[in-house]
């Protein structure tokens, strides 16, 4: 693990010097990632589909369209971001002023996930480039081709004193973790998330954890169910369902159940045909013991639609899964996958009282007409973000911090939120030499009297 040091040195030895923190210098690099995966966007589609079959609109749409955005946005209003603000100063504090500048922390590392084996690497770089910082960026191991070109791209576009990626395995992040990092932002599942938080601790180093969840689709009795049907059937089964933000389950009204039903299998046939699983674009589940953890998972409760699977070309048709309940095995877990479990409620009581008792999500989705019903979803169930009428979109706007709480992570990212939480925020008092209040200063029961009447 010696390049790690070496490069974790460099680096830091670059850091130093300053240059990272000249805004000229971060726009320029910004601009350069951004002329970089235009050059490479071909390469990064095809890469996307030989790990994840993602079709070139999907690849696009979830990979890099996103990013193109996210840069622009930041580019525009970096310079207003990275002044000093000054802000409002007591009045015990006559004489003085008030003033928080932001400046990056250092040497940050990326640990990026398989699901949006792009995406996730680069976003949160940009939040790294944009405060000032440097990155390394560990991609996935369980998508190469993918890693391949994104590690082909950063060193083509970037000093490795500056950005570089490392590729490797588990025991390669072990490694990592054992550097002093000055920032952690990571990606993944909630297990690998508390080791992370746990190796970070030994160093004091603060984190972002992007985790998962079970993040739940509520359809009230009120809702428009052909979209609502077709919104959450592609939520689901996007990238084969390896989405964190995707609906795990729904709980539908017992009064629409039927109606709804017949409305999501139709959504699922009108996007992915009648045979999916021959359908050239639909994705594929990463690997074997993936695709075995989510095979096990079909026979629970009442299979009405989908249920098929290949082995061979690693997929499972979209699959909906009725009387289902919180003790259903699938209900344990993440699904992570093409598997829909539906449970209903009469009364929405009743599905706030079960959502409030688990993790926090996410995300969250409801689809209703009614603002009070919505204003009491919002109120009292405790969730990362989410959508009223819509599923993922909410991730996909830079004027919205996106980020979990709880088992469903820490920290927020998007947008301004990416530059603040790859952001340190300087506190500075500057004090007057024109005159000096003696009531701060001990010595005379006068002054403690006087102090004493003020702060009271």
């Amino acid at each position: 693990m010696n390049q790690i040091n070496l490069i974790f040195q460099s680096q830091t030895c670059f850091f130093k010097t300053g240059e990272s923190k000249a805004l000229s210098f971060r726009l320029q690099a910004l601009n350069n990632l951004k002329l970089a995966i235009k050059k490479h966007e071909n390469t990064i589609l095809s890469a996307i589909r030989q790990d994840l079959n993602k079709s070139e609109f999907e690849g696009f749409l979830t990979e890099i369209g996103i990013l193109y955005e996210e840069i622009d946005f930041v580019k525009k209003r970096l310079k207003q971001w990275m002044k000093p603000k000054r802000v409002k100063t007591a009045i015990t504090h006559l004489g003085s002023k008030s003033v928080i500048y932001p400046e990056p922390y250092g040497v940050t590392l990326i640990i990026a996930p398989w699901n949006y084996p792009f995406q996730l690497a680069i976003a949160p770089l940009i939040g790294a480039i944009a405060a000032g910082n440097t990155a390394i960026i560990k991609p996935s191991e369980l998508t190469p081709h993918t890693s391949a070109v994104l590690t082909q791209l950063i060193e083509e576009t970037f000093d490795s004193d500056y950005i570089a990626t490392i590729e490797g395995d588990a025991k390669t992040s072990q490694a990592l973790l054992k550097q002093p990092f000055d920032y952690i932002f990571f990606t993944g599942s909630t297990p690998v998330g508390k080791i992370v938080m746990e190796q970070a601790a030994k160093h004091l180093t603060p984190v972002t954890l992007e985790l998962g969840g079970k993040s739940p689709a509520i359809v009230h009795e009120d809702a428009n169910l052909k979209l609502a049907a077709k919104r959450i059937a592609w939520g689901k089964f996007t990238n084969a369902g390896q989405t964190c933000v995707a609906p795990d389950y729904i709980y539908v009204h017992e009064n629409i159940k039927v109606a709804f039903l017949q409305e999501l299998q139709q959504a699922i046939t009108d996007s992915y045909g009648e045979q999916p699983l021959d359908n050239p674009d639909f994705p594929k589940i990463v690997n074997d013991n993936h695709f075995n953890r989510l095979h096990q998972l079909l026979d629970n409760g009442n299979l009405i639609y989908g249920g098929k699977s290949d082995l061979e070309k690693c997929k499972i048709e979209p699959t909906i899964l009725t009387d289902i309940d919180w003790e259903t095995p699938v209900m344990k877990e993440e699904i992570f996958g093409p598997i829909l479990p539906i449970m209903t409620y009469c009364q929405l009581p009743t599905v706030i009282t079960a959502l409030s008792g688990q993790p926090k999500p996410l995300a969250l989705y409801l689809f209703t007409e009614n603002k009070q019903i919505e204003q009491q979803v919002v109120d009292h169930i405790p969730f990362g973000g989410g959508c009223i009428n819509d599923t993922m979109y909410h991730l996909a706007t830079p004027h919205l911090p996106f980020g979990g709480v709880g088992h469903s992570g820490t920290g927020s990212y998007h947008g301004k939120a990416s530059f603040d939480t790859f952001s340190h925020y300087k506190s500075i008092l500057k004090q007057t030499t024109k005159f000096d209040l003696p009531l701060r200063y001990p010595g005379s029961e006068k002054r403690f009297k006087l102090i004493k009447k003020f702060f009271k």
